[in-house]
């Protein structure tokens, strides 16, 4: 469907039955995110809030909630999308198929921007920031945030949309010291094209303008998530997927989105910073409160009947994974284009995405050798690291499949595979003193940590235990030892106080165990936990717990490990210290009370009643 606008695809969502309209009031403050957390774990419907406390503005939630309304809201467009990607990363297949490919191409010219004359007023009200929807997501967040907001920048060198950015980057409306109605935070991670606007416009000593675009066809908010291929730009992809031109204007030298349903307009200074934060974020922890650009206030405008939509995010699956999942389908094997011999890569959701990467490449470099050994999946390591937000990443897994048997979203088959193939002496590779996820609290500082690749490839050399070995049961310090996957023991440890104390304590149990590597062959990695029961109850526990708590630099040790050559290896089990540390962030919670406060809305005679079957 070529939707005009955001109400258009909640009125067909709700004709199709993936929309509920929630007519009692209902508070901002956690009320309306505890809804949707509640509505989205059950796999829900689209959420209308026509009654909002404090403001006269409708909100919209859980509208990409899962990956099946996502397609279904861009049923219309999302194969033409698929294959104009396909075209750019394989322009020879369309010459080779020119009548399959025509109407890729139709939809793409259909889809070039058109400036819209101002003859009428485009957005019809001017309002303040104080008259939107102040959502407070989190019980700790420093106050309320835009989370679905499309952030649109120029570059000042050549300005004009076709050099534009847009991005969705949280905006802090209120809290901490900013001044309500004249300034709003503004968050943006590493690797984004906002900051390159940024660095030029302060090169210049010059503000760097600013256009926040909230709501309008569900087409504006994907394309301000995509990792568009170099060439193609969000305004461009926004009118393919919604098989309708991106239509825009300037007031007072500001881009306007004339089918958004609020726009907020103004400036961001050189060196002008604010703490922003905290706020529950997508790896399950709040990100703290931190120095980040301040942006002016200059003008909030507001369409008649205007819907805020909002999103929540917190320790995954939440609504983003709906639109990772999206995104891997409209993509298809662009990445792969990108990066020879990788066949796929999974950022895996239930450890926070950026933190863990499992890929599979190909071997194609040494076929005259005997011996099977990882050489052309580092090539393809080390360029995976080094593209996009792949680039954040703290671990990552890699291995060759030769007969094509195994995927990198079956996670237990995948582990199996690298864990009964991996040299512990050989195949563990670090990066270190090196950039991380602005949102992981596991390095040294913000953005600072390390990065390791364990690459395996090969024949099998050890089957792995399925149950705890007998030397791991009675330990001096670690305790409760429970078998996570095959392969894979936790143990429970005391709680962390300090690196230097952790280093003593893994020299313990180092001393216990390095005269029992032989007993050991069959466990590859020993996972020491605050809850041995916790990390190994669920898979997602596991992943969760260990791949975002852990700085692979400082929180991987090996039982008799060695450096030869710089080399770091070991000849036991590979030690993961997935504790919590001093410096780490801390995790969502949900307010109990709060959770209580909205059950009359699931009872009978609520909006939601017998919504959740």
């Amino acid at each position: 469907m070529a939707y005009q606008s955001l109400e258009a695809c909640l009125v067909d969502l709700e004709k199709h039955g993936q929309l509920v309209r929630i007519k009692e009031e209902v508070d901002p403050y956690l009320e309306m995110a505890t809804i949707h957390l509640r509505i989205h774990e059950a796999g829900g419907p689209a959420l209308l809030f026509e009654n909002v406390k404090g403001t006269r503005f409708r909100t919209a939630s859980n509208i990409f909630g899962t990956l099946e309304r996502s397609k279904f809201i861009f049923r219309d467009t999302l194969s033409k999308v698929q294959r104009l990607i396909e075209l750019k990363e394989d322009p020879i297949n369309a010459i080779k198929h020119p009548i399959k490919n025509l109407s890729a191409g139709l939809t793409a010219l259909k889809a070039l921007t058109l400036k819209n004359p101002v003859t009428k007023p485009v957005l019809s009200q001017q309002i303040q920031i104080s008259d939107l929807p102040q959502i407070q997501h989190w019980p700790m967040d420093g106050g309320a945030f835009a989370t679905l907001p499309q952030v649109y920048t120029e570059d000042t060198d050549h300005l004009g949309i076709t050099h534009s950015n847009i991005g969705m980057y949280r905006i802090q409306l209120s809290g901490n010291d900013y001044e309500m109605n004249k300034e709003v935070g503004l968050h943006y991670q590493l690797h984004r094209g906002i900051g390159i606007h940024q660095s030029k416009a302060n090169k210049k000593g010059l503000p760097l303008k600013v256009s926040v675009f909230v709501g309008g066809p569900p087409a504006h908010s994907v394309a301000a998530v995509m990792p568009l291929p170099e060439g193609i730009s969000e305004v461009t992809f926004a009118g393919i997927l919604g098989n309708h031109r991106f239509r825009y204007c300037y007031v007072d030298g500001y881009c306007i989105s004339t089918e958004a349903d609020f726009v907020i307009t103004g400036d961001v200074y050189p060196n002008d910073n604010k703490p922003e934060g905290p706020f529950g974020d997508h790896l399950g922890y709040y990100s703290l409160k931190h120095s980040f650009p301040v942006m002016k206030v200059h003008k909030v405008f507001a369409k008649k009947n205007a819907i805020w939509p909002f999103t929540v995010v917190g320790r995954p699956p939440q609504e983003d994974t709906s639109f990772g999942q999206l995104i891997h389908e409209i993509t298809g094997k662009a990445l792969q284009q990108e990066i020879p011999g990788l066949k796929e890569v999974h950022a895996v959701d239930a450890a926070g995405v950026h933190p863990l990467l499992l890929a599979i490449g190909s071997e194609r470099y040494t076929p005259y050798l005997p011996q099977q050994q990882p050489a052309e999946i580092l090539t393809i390591a080390n360029h995976i690291l080094g593209t996009g937000q792949l680039s954040l990443a703290k671990f990552l897994f890699i291995t060759a499949d030769d007969e094509n048997k195994i995927d990198t979203h079956d996670i237990p088959s995948f582990l199996k595979y690298i864990l009964q193939r991996i040299q512990l002496k050989r195949d563990i590779h670090f990066y270190t003193n090196t950039t991380i996820d602005t949102l992981d609290y596991s390095g040294t500082s913000l953005n600072s940590g390390s990065k390791v690749v364990f690459a395996a490839y090969g024949n099998v050399i050890r089957e792995l235990a399925t149950e705890v070995p007998d030397c791991l049961k009675k330990l001096q310090h670690f305790e409760n030892p429970k078998i996570i996957i095959p392969g894979v023991v936790a143990l429970q440890a005391n709680k962390f106080s300090d690196h230097n104390n952790a280093v003593q304590e893994m020299g313990i149990l180092n001393e216990h165990l390095k005269n029992k590597t032989e007993v050991l062959k069959r466990l590859p990695f020993i996972i020491i936990a605050d809850d041995a029961h916790f990390i190994s109850a669920y898979l997602n526990n596991f992943l969760w717990a260990t791949f975002t708590k852990c700085n692979p630099s400082h929180d991987i040790y090996g039982i008799d490990s060695f450096i030869e050559n710089k080399h770091w290896g070991c000849n036991g089990p590979v030690i993961f210290d997935a504790r919590t540390k001093p410096n780490h962030a801390p995790p969502l919670v949900k307010d109990p009370a709060i959770e209580k406060k909205i059950d009359h809305l699931f009872d009978k005679g609520g909006s939601l009643f017998n919504v959740l079957k």
